[in-house]
């Protein structure tokens, strides 16, 4: 039998509405359903009572509370007469009551299950007017509530049965939903922090009741947080300031201990953030390195090539700083290159060096002063006044303000000096006209007026130096001319006469140079002229055979004379001469002897003799003889000792006539040393074996 249902009960939760149930008095009231929610961590919803009728306490059933008082109840029913009886005449066919019965019979098992399946009505939680509902209508809807483990559904279930009183039979089940529903609101905030949400995580911590299990691990579970975010975030400073330095190992190895701070947030999306960084930025950096690389060959081509290298770095870039620091730098590079081009008085050139420099070296305003005052310099380099003063004028254009103002100013004051030396060498030059030294000296004077510290001052000591030498030259040369008159005799005592003319002229005179090599031209024609009878008489005494005393005349001319080397290569000559002498005398002592030994080291002796020598030929002779004599030694010897006849014939020089029959003594010997092969013994094949077949 079903039940009626009917509306929440919105009465308070003592006093319960009773309903009288007219279709079976006899029954006694249902139990209520426990209001008990289902332990977690499934919560399922609990509908609260529904609206059931009661038993009167006579035994009789009430009319429903929801009958309209004062109605009629509906007639009775008469019992049908004999003569309708007849005229009711039911089926008497099996197959109709068969039918029937099934029909009547699937019918109801139709209705049973729809009735056991149909769901109770659910309260509407939202429309419910909270004063009036009864804690287990709250219970309900913070079940629900709290089942979209969502934070501001949570705090609203629990803010739905927190303040209900302490005592209320249901509290129990409250406070353990209340701690369960604080748990998930804790576990939320842990999964706001791993999700890289640090101050929601700590904001929805924080709202966690104070008289819940959950806040007690708040303040814990906070400053964890906090730590790792910490531990993380200098983990990662760190990384960027060794990517700053292009540390790309160090770099990578900060980053890797982002996997172990705790946080999957830091672990995954802010490691892999990273690690991306330090890719481009490894990228960047190895651009960067080749621009410096091109930078320091040098050349207005490579330091282009730098610049746009550098440009091409991002300014999201961790050494974006360093890049535009780095252009800068090339920058500079570029406007010295300039400078050394300018000082090679190469204007053109420079002003188009310098018009190439890009603005990202921000040298703008120095790379414009650059360019004017190399228009300035290329004007004073004319030389004259006017020139120098458009020159001036040119500089004295840059203001205070400007970058190269102070080079300005020193290019001005040097122009104005300079202006100051022109004029003086101006008169100078007109001065020195006059070509008399009287003129020269006056010139002289006029241009000494220029200062060290005029940028012509170098030209006006050239000036000087030749006006010099020109009144030099006029002041010695009757002394030349005179000395090379007394030269002309060509004996002695006249050339020593012209020498003596000639050395009045002083060092530091014009014509001093001039002086001085026809003075040690006249010295070495004095000192041939003193020097070759003994040379002469030196040859003589070596033509005769006798180089002792041919060496001792030589030996007379010294050091630094005119004739010295001469002599000396005579003496050398004669000395040879004698060593050679001496050696064929011992080569020849020697080889008496006659032993193997002996012939060896005479032949040595004899063959230091050198080639000029008129004993060569004695001595290759000679040699060839010693060299024969060893052979026959080693053949005698070959007849009883084989080892010692090798010993002996190898002492046969090369190069002499009996060296190619040693060698072939000596191989023949040698073979008949060697140990005679054995004999090779021959193995006859054995004769396979034939098996008789089975």
């Amino acid at each position: 039998m079903t039940r009626d249902r009917g509306t929440p009960d919105r009465r308070p939760a003592d006093r319960p509405l009773r309903i009288k149930n007219s279709s079976n008095p006899d029954r006694p009231p249902a139990p209520r359903p426990s209001t008990h929610p289902t332990p977690r961590p499934v919560v399922r919803a609990v509908p609260p009572d529904p609206v059931r009728p009661v038993v009167s306490t006579l035994g009789q059933t009430e009319q429903p509370a929801y009958a309209v008082p004062g109605s009629a109840p509906p007639p009775l029913t008469q019992p049908p007469s004999p003569r309708d009886r007849r005229r009711l005449r039911l089926p008497t066919s099996i197959r109709f009551w068969g039918l029937t019965t099934l029909l009547l019979t699937g019918g109801a098992a139709v209705v049973s299950v729809a009735l056991l399946v149909r769901s109770p009505a659910l309260p509407n939680c939202p429309s419910i007017f909270w004063p009036m509902a009864s804690a287990s209508m709250r219970l309900y809807c913070a079940q629900v509530a709290a089942n979209k483990q969502t934070v501001k559904n949570l705090l609203e279930a629990i803010a739905l049965v927190h303040n209900l009183p302490l005592d209320h039979p249901l509290r129990s089940d409250i406070d353990r939903s209340i701690q369960q529903w604080s748990s998930d609101i804790l576990n939320l905030a842990e999964t706001s922090f791993n999700a890289g949400k640090l101050e929601e995580a700590i904001a929805t911590a924080r709202k966690i009741p104070e008289n819940t299990s959950a806040h007690a691990l708040v303040n814990e579970r906070i400053e964890r947080w906090q730590l790792i975010w910490e531990k993380a975030e200098a983990i990662y400073q760190k990384s960027e300031a060794a990517m700053r330095e292009r540390k790309w190992h160090q770099a990578f190895t900060e980053a890797v201990r982002l996997l172990y701070v705790g946080n999957t947030y830091w672990e995954t999306t802010k490691y892999q953030e990273l690690n991306e960084r330090i890719r481009v930025a490894k990228e960047e950096g190895n651009k960067l390195a080749k621009a410096e690389e091109l930078a320091d060959i040098g050349g207005l081509d490579n330091l282009l090539k730098a610049i746009k290298l550098a440009e091409s770095i991002s300014p999201n870039s961790y050494i974006y700083k360093e890049a535009q620091t780095a252009i800068a730098k090339f920058g500079r590079k570029m406007l010295n290159l300039a400078q050394a081009t300018l000082e090679e008085r190469n204007a053109t050139e420079a002003i188009a060096i310098a018009r190439k420099i890009p603005d990202s070296a921000n040298l703008e305003e120095e790379a414009q002063d650059f360019i004017d005052l190399a228009d300035a310099q290329a004007q004073a380099w004319q030389g004259t006044v006017a020139d120098l003063e458009a020159a001036i004028a040119q500089a004295q254009k840059l203001d205070r303000k400007r970058p190269m103002y102070a080079r300005a100013q020193q290019l001005i004051t040097r122009w104005q000096r300079e202006i100051e030396g022109v004029a003086h060498l101006d008169r100078a030059r007109q001065l020195a006209q006059g070509g008399t030294p009287n003129a020269l000296g006056s010139a002289i004077a006029e241009a000494s007026l220029v200062n060290r510290s005029n940028p012509r001052w170098d030209e006006a000591q050239k000036e000087i130096a030749r006006w010099r030498g020109q009144i030099e030259t006029t002041e010695d040369r009757p002394y030349l001319d005179r000395a090379d008159e007394y030269a002309l005799a060509g004996d002695a005592n006249s050339l020593q006469s012209a020498i003596n003319e000639a050395s009045q002229v002083g060092p530091g005179r014009a014509l001093y140079g001039e002086a001085q090599d026809k003075i040690r031209q006249w010295t070495r024609e004095i000192q041939r002229q003193q020097d070759q009878p003994y040379l002469d008489q030196a040859r003589a005494f070596a033509s005769s055979g006798d180089l002792t005393s041919a060496i001792a005349t030589a030996d007379q001319i010294t050091s630094g004379r005119a004739l010295y080397d001469e002599a000396q290569d005579e003496i050398r000559s004669w000395r040879s001469l004698i060593q050679a002498e001496q050696n064929w005398q011992e080569a020849q002592s020697l080889a008496t002897a006659a032993t193997p030994d002996a012939l060896a080291a005479a032949i040595q002796k004899a063959d230091q003799i050198p080639a000029s020598s008129s004993l060569r030929i004695d001595a290759e002779a000679a040699i060839n003889q010693w060299s024969q004599s060893i052979l026959v030694l080693a053949q005698n010897q070959a007849n009883y000792d084989l080892p010692s006849a090798i010993a002996i014939a190898q002492k046969v020089p090369a190069r002499t006539e009996a060296y190619a029959q040693a060698q072939l003594q000596i191989g023949e010997w040698r073979k008949a040393l060697q140990p005679p092969e054995p004999p090779k013994v021959l193995v006859e094949p054995t004769p396979p074996q034939i098996r008789p077949i089975n």
